[in-house]
C-alpha cells in the first residue's frame, strides 16, 4: 500500500470507522479521464468507478457510482431513485454541496449522506476503486466494506445495461 501523503475527508472517514481500504496515488501520471486513471493504475476499467451527483425533480440529491468507461443512464437512475426525472448537478454546485470538486468526488466523506446507488456490476467485484476525495487519489475497497460507511443500493444504472 502506498503511503498516504495527504488525508482527505474520504480517507479520514474510512480510517475513523476502521474500514479496510488500499490507497493509490496516480497524481504524477497526468491521467485525467477515468479510463486514463485505470490505465495508469494498471487496473481493468470495470474495476474503476466514477462518482456522479444528481438532483431529482423533487429537489433531492442522489449519488450514482458507475464504471469509468460507462455512462449513467438518467432514466434508469431516476427509476432507481423513484423520481420522475434526474439531472446532473452543475459543476459549480458540487463543492458547496459535497465538499469535493469535479474529478475528485468520492462517495465517502461527503458533507452530507445522500441516497447512493452503485452500478450492479460492482456486486461481483472483489474490490472496486473510487475517488479518494482528490484528483490523483483512488481508494480500493470491497463494495460490502464500502456499504458499512455509505449505505447504498446496487442498481442497473448504466446506458449499456
Amino acid at each position: 500500500m502506498e503511503k498516504i501523503k495527504e488525508k482527505t475527508n474520504a480517507i479520514r472517514a474510512l480510517e475513523q470507522k476502521k474500514i479496510p481500504f488500499r490507497f493509490h496515488d496516480y497524481s504524477s501520471t497526468g491521467a485525467i479521464s477515468g479510463v486514463e486513471v485505470a490505465a495508469a493504475l494498471g487496473e481493468p476499467v470495470e474495476k474503476v468507478f466514477k462518482t456522479l451527483v444528481t438532483v431529482g425533480k423533487t429537489g433531492t440529491h442522489y449519488v450514482f457510482v458507475v464504471p469509468v468507461a460507462e455512462e449513467l443512464d438518467l432514466k434508469k437512475a431516476a427509476k432507481a431513485a423513484g423520481e420522475k426525472n434526474i439531472e446532473m448537478v452543475k459543476s459549480k454546485e458540487l463543492l458547496p454541496l459535497t465538499g469535493y470538486i469535479h474529478g475528485g468526488c468520492s462517495p465517502v466523506g461527503m458533507k452530507k449522506l445522500f441516497p447512493t446507488f452503485i452500478d450492479i456490476s460492482a456486486e461481483t467485484q472483489e474490490s472496486i476503486m473510487v475517488s479518494g476525495g482528490k484528483i490523483g487519489f483512488q481508494i480500493e475497497i470491497n463494495p460490502f466494506d464500502l456499504k458499512k460507511i455509505v449505505p447504498f443500493t446496487f442498481a442497473p444504472i448504466t446506458v449499456s445495461e
